[in-house]
């Protein structure tokens, strides 16, 4: 789905968000709350220069608006895989977002995302997982990696990881693949906005993910693991 609709979707009462090459910024109001928005569009690479910005977005909203829900966009088809952007030290441009994400959490902002198109592999990461409330449009592609990749890193065969696939959520991509194993809060359906008001309304500082996958059956281990790390230690 284009950007445009989404927002008309999320902001009825209006919004002010702009299009600037592949990144997406602005504000919205929904209900009582005025929502800082910052994006990407058009299943752009995740580079150097659109994670520097998407940070400095990030800092403007913490500088000049205290407190104020901050919405993740998301549609990226991932880091941008070049030479010069590994060389530059993408990933700590990565962290760099990462960690302004983090810095609005730990002063109150509430963090939400929503994939409308797709989210692939480290693109991913630094806004979309890094929200309090991560969700998504049932249409919207969400992969980490491909099961031909996955088949080349892992050594398994691609026949064998399709097969697995069809019975566990890990190596299966799509929304609903996610939301089974916790990485997504909820698919989003209906009244967008009514959709985000709820997110912003139950938004807190933990992180269910691991509690969400084993109740529904598709990440069985990491809630006991965890648990008995913590026991031990």
């Amino acid at each position: 789905m284009e950007w445009q609709k989404v927002a008309e979707q999320l902001f009825p009462s209006g919004h002010e968000v702009r299009q600037d090459g592949d990144l997406l910024s602005g504000e919205g109001r929904c209900g009582e709350h005025t929502v800082a928005v910052i994006g990407t569009t058009n299943h752009t690479e995740v580079g150097v220069e659109l994670a520097l910005a998407m940070a400095a977005a990030v800092l403007a909203v913490i500088r000049n608006h205290p407190t104020r829900p901050i919405l993740f966009l998301v549609d990226t088809s991932g880091q941008r895989l070049r030479h010069r952007d590994e060389l530059l030290g993408l990933n700590g441009y990565m962290a760099h977002l990462a960690k302004c994400v983090e810095m609005a959490r730990q002063r109150d902002h509430r963090i939400v995302s929503l994939v409308y198109e797709q989210a692939l592999s480290g693109g991913f990461l630094a806004n979309g997982m890094m929200a309090d409330v991560c969700a998504a449009l049932p249409e919207a592609e969400i992969r980490v990696m491909g099961l031909a990749a996955m088949a080349r890193v892992t050594r398994i065969s691609e026949e064998r990881l399709t097969q697995l696939s069809k019975s566990s959520p890990v190596f299966a991509p799509g929304a609903k693949n996610y939301l089974a194993m916790g990485g997504l809060a909820e698919l989003w359906q209906g009244d967008l906005s009514v959709c985000l008001a709820k997110a912003l309304a139950q938004t807190d500082n933990t992180d269910h993910r691991r509690v969400l996958g084993l109740e529904r059956g598709g990440r069985m281990l990491a809630d006991t693991v965890v648990k008995k790390v913590l026991a031990s230690g």
